[in-house]
């Protein structure tokens, strides 16, 4: 079972996130991914992890604004040298996370 998509497509509407608001949120997350993505593993349909080189105050930022509008995200920021990023979502949003690790790994 998928999520139901919102009418733009890519964000389950189970998000809240204003429609207006949504593409600064995602080149948000493109930026972090462009600049700061060092690794992607998928460690289950349900688990990814995010090897990054990023301050972790804009992580744990835009983890917790993120969460506060999609509540399946679950993220857990391990500090350290790597920084690593978990993200876990409930099976019925799985194409949510497929949508988001392909986003993470086709980033120069």
């Amino acid at each position: 079972m998928t999520a139901p998509q919102s009418s733009d497509g890519w964000a389950p509407a189970a998000c809240t996130l204003p429609t207006a608001e949504r593409p600064v949120r995602l080149a948000e997350f493109d930026d972090l991914f462009a600049t700061a993505v060092r690794g992607v593993d998928r460690r289950s349909p349900t688990q990814l992890t995010l090897t990054l080189a990023a301050d972790p105050g804009r992580v744990r930022d835009l983890a917790r604004r993120e969460t506060a509008c999609c509540s399946f995200f679950t993220f857990r920021l391990t500090d350290g040298d790597p920084l690593l990023l978990d993200i876990a979502v409930p099976p019925a949003y799985v194409d949510v996370l497929d949508a988001l690790a392909e986003r993470a790994g086709s980033r120069p």
